[in-house]
């Protein structure tokens, strides 16, 4: 398990993170969500260590900057930070030996060919168009087959083929009980299973709700992201059959149901600013 408790960063008088508090349950996979600026990378950032915040983080019990916590985090930069003078199989045996694995070349070749890398092992890491170093990036993260995978917006740069070999991966990891964290500010390329949310807004969670009471609710991912960020769902603003005007009118001066009054107050808050 992965606690996020109140967690707020700052840059000089900017806050980039305010009060952020979430957890992630073992084997389950979190759809991080929010519009460029959000906070997002930021909270990402503080959790793998690489940031210092005030507020608290814990892995199964472990701070986070603890040996212990680092030994079962996997983390995906949105940005690849390659080495220009180490080829595609050397980045591989790299982190490997870092991370003091044994029997591990299967699962470099697997990894390889399942994101269409065989060809390029002798490449050197300058030498990659964006796109494959992004599917180096993503080789690189999922090699010490960590426990807990953070991952910061990992489809951008990927082609079509890409995409659905990542997130069938995702869903096979997902599936082997692994614990997720996929951050990203497009929602259409998250449609695979996910079991929770949380969306940030302007530095803060807006909210936190699960896959669960959403659909129970009969909105989309889409339709709570918008009500949350902006006030309105996608299906509020499109124009109401004949003789329906009446109703809708009624229904929005209506009473909220249960769902809506659970992030109605983040709602307002967001649409204040």
């Amino acid at each position: 398990m992965l606690t996020v408790n109140r967690v707020t960063k700052k840059y000089g008088k900017n806050v980039a993170c305010k009060e952020v508090s979430f957890t992630l349950e073992p084997g389950s996979l979190t759809v991080l969500l929010g519009p460029n600026g959000a906070g997002k990378s930021t909270i990402i950032k503080s959790i793998i260590g690489f940031l210092k915040y005030e507020g608290e983080i814990t892995v199964n019990g472990y701070l986070n900057k603890t040996s212990e916590a680092r030994r079962i985090m996997g983390y995906i930069p949105e940005l690849p930070a390659l080495y220009p003078n180490l080829t595609v199989i050397e980045h591989m045996e790299f982190i490997a030996r870092a991370y003091k694995m044994t029997n591990y070349k299967e699962r470099i070749e697997m990894l390889l060919e399942k994101f269409e890398l065989s060809d390029k092992k002798k490449k050197f890491g300058d030498e990659l168009s964006k796109g494959m170093q992004q599917k180096l990036n993503l080789c690189i993260g999922l090699l010490p087959d960590p426990d807990i995978i953070l991952m910061d917006e990992p489809l951008l740069g990927l082609d079509p083929h890409a995409i659905k070999e990542l997130k069938n991966y995702i869903e096979e990891l997902r599936q082997a009980g692994k614990t997720m964290l996929i951050s990203t500010h497009i929602i259409d390329s998250v449609d695979m299973l996910w079991d929770r949310t949380v969306i940030m807004q302007n530095g803060e969670v807006r909210a936190n709700v699960s896959r669960t009471e959403i659909e129970s609710a009969g909105k989309t991912l889409e339709d709570q992201f918008f009500l949350v960020t902006e006030g309105i769902s996608p299906s509020s603003v499109k124009a109401p059959a004949e003789g329906e005007a009446s109703e809708g009118n009624a229904e929005n001066g209506s009473g909220e149901s249960a769902f809506e009054a659970k992030t109605s107050g983040a709602d307002a808050k967001g649409a204040d600013k």
